[in-house]
């Protein structure tokens, strides 16, 4: 039996309404740091990471496939980041997200999540996405673009959720 790899995350930008979901680009490394650091968008993700850690992924992020800077369309200001992995969590197309603070509670999380998952269902049979059982912001949002809690576990001594939707 031969075994096909995962389709490739969406190629290109994603446009919505409000919002450019594209790749990450020189220019986007100081907010892309911000979340990064900043502790309230760490809070559920292991805390801020660490400098060496982050000169690591500078070097690494811009232009890389699948990380999509998520810009507001009519001002060009990047808002967070998006990121779609063909071969995430069991081999599944796995998407994940950080906001910056001030951007929270706008519904532009939402909207890119959602286009990050069409997307990803356009080449692909579903797609999860993982976050802590305390962050009930982030499972809002997941159950609020569709998909629904698959399991529950402990990884890095946190209870964590996985959610998942199949086209």
């Amino acid at each position: 039996m031969t075994i096909s790899p995962p389709p490739a995350p969406p190629a290109g930008p994603l446009v919505t309404e409000r919002l450019v979901l594209r790749p990450v680009r020189s220019g986007d490394l100081p907010a892309v740091t911000r979340l990064w650091t900043d502790p309230e968008v760490r809070r559920h993700l292991g805390g801020p990471v660490i400098d060496s850690v982050i000169r690591i992924r500078q070097r690494r992020i811009v232009g890389a496939a699948g990380f999509h800077a998520v810009v507001r369309a009519e001002d060009g200001v990047v808002l967070g980041l998006v990121t779609v992995e063909a071969a995430g969590w069991g081999g599944e197309t796995e998407v994940s997200y950080q906001f910056l603070p001030e951007h929270w509670g706008r519904g532009y999380a939402r909207e890119a999540v959602a286009a990050a998952v069409a997307g990803a269902l356009e080449t692909g049979p579903s797609v999860v996405a993982v976050t802590q059982e305390a962050n009930h912001r982030s499972r809002r949002l997941l159950e609020a673009v569709g998909l629904e809690h698959a399991e529950s576990f402990v990884e890095w001594d946190a209870h964590q959720v996985l959610y998942r939707r199949r086209r």
